[in-house]
């Protein structure tokens, strides 16, 4: 039996996506141990969800053992270091996301570089953020929350999954933004702060709406903002920060495969070929749209390129905030 966090999933070797596309990668040494892929939160976020989903398509595909490793803690700082710091042999591979480019400019001490200690092998998928209301909170729309946080200052509280997320970015910035001061509660994935904000210990959450919309629908939760510059497809009646008079506010959420910085391209093309061929699955789709999720594949140098203009943009915007780290 493994340890909690961990689940064993029949699916998929280096080897065998060399073997299975033609490619002549091969695993070093010819074994075929699994292969271990991070989910940098605790189980049930947006990233543990698009992790197991793929994971369990590759395992459909190509058939050997793949173990989808839940390593939370300092808003993925522990889990995106322990890949940073694996041997490049292709057996340590990380569902990272959009915190990854956030860590240095949201927390004090970061021990890796993002952008020179992994080696991206696809982007996969993208889900808005959404702030989310306990029903009892007698606000509706983002006007109102701020107008009911300026007249209840100190009040207001927030969860999200962690210092160092995109939820994290997206409550500094609504701070920052609106003049408002909601005190942040981090949290070590986004199911401990969800059953927080359905019990009434916190009124407020960002989180992707994957699993937050059934309550939306059973009525225990109210979305106030969604924080893309477009309204999201899952609630297509919630407007966005944009709209609401925060012109330029823009957090979202992007996911994606990454491997130790100097992994052989080798193993890193046939990988990216394969989660490509995934991205296009008509039943995938079925499945994550009613979740909030959009498939959308960038292959290895256009990942990289992502990961180092994010890095960049939101440096800038935290700095021009005035937001400090943690």
């Amino acid at each position: 039996m493994r340890a909690a966090g961990k689940l064993l999933i029949l699916g998929l070797g280096i080897a065998a996506i060399a073997g299975a596309i033609g490619a002549s990668a091969q695993v070093p040494g010819g074994d075929s141990r699994p292969v271990t892929l991070v989910v940098a939160i605790a189980p049930g976020g947006g990233v543990d969800t698009i992790g197991r989903l793929f994971a369990a398509q590759l395992t459909d595909r190509l058939k050997q053992a793949w173990v989808v490793e839940n390593r939370p803690g300092a808003g993925g700082l522990v889990g995106l270091d322990s890949v940073a710091k694996a041997p490049p042999d292709g057996h340590t591979l990380v569902m990272m996301e959009t915190s990854a480019v956030l860590q240095q400019w949201l927390h004090k001490s970061v021990p890796f570089d993002v952008v020179a200690d992994f080696a991206p092998v696809a982007g996969t998928a993208t889900t808005p953020l959404f702030l989310f209301a306990n029903a009892s909170l007698p606000v509706s729309n983002l006007k109102e929350l701020i107008a009911y946080a300026k007249a209840n200052p100190g009040k207001l509280s927030v969860g999200t999954p962690g210092i160092g997320t995109p939820h994290h970015l997206a409550a500094a910035m609504l701070n920052a933004t609106a003049g408002i001061d909601i005190t942040h509660v981090p949290y070590k994935g986004t199911a401990p702060a969800l059953n927080d904000l359905l019990g009434g210990q916190i009124p407020l959450l960002w989180a992707t709406p994957n699993v937050v919309i059934q309550y939306v629908e059973s009525g225990k939760v109210k979305p106030l903002v969604v924080g893309s510059l477009q309204r999201a497809p899952i609630l297509p009646n919630v407007p966005t920060a944009n709209e609401s008079g925060l012109p330029g506010f823009d957090v979202s959420v992007w996911f994606g495969v990454a491997a130790p910085a100097k992994t052989p391209r080798d193993i890193i093309e046939p990988l990216s070929r394969t989660l490509a061929e995934i991205d296009n699955l008509p039943e995938l789709a079925q499945k994550t749209a009613p979740l909030g999720y959009d498939l959308s594949y960038l292959d290895s140098r256009q990942f990289a390129d992502k990961i180092a203009k994010d890095h960049a943009r939101y440096g800038k915007v935290i700095r021009d905030a005035g937001i400090t780290p943690d």
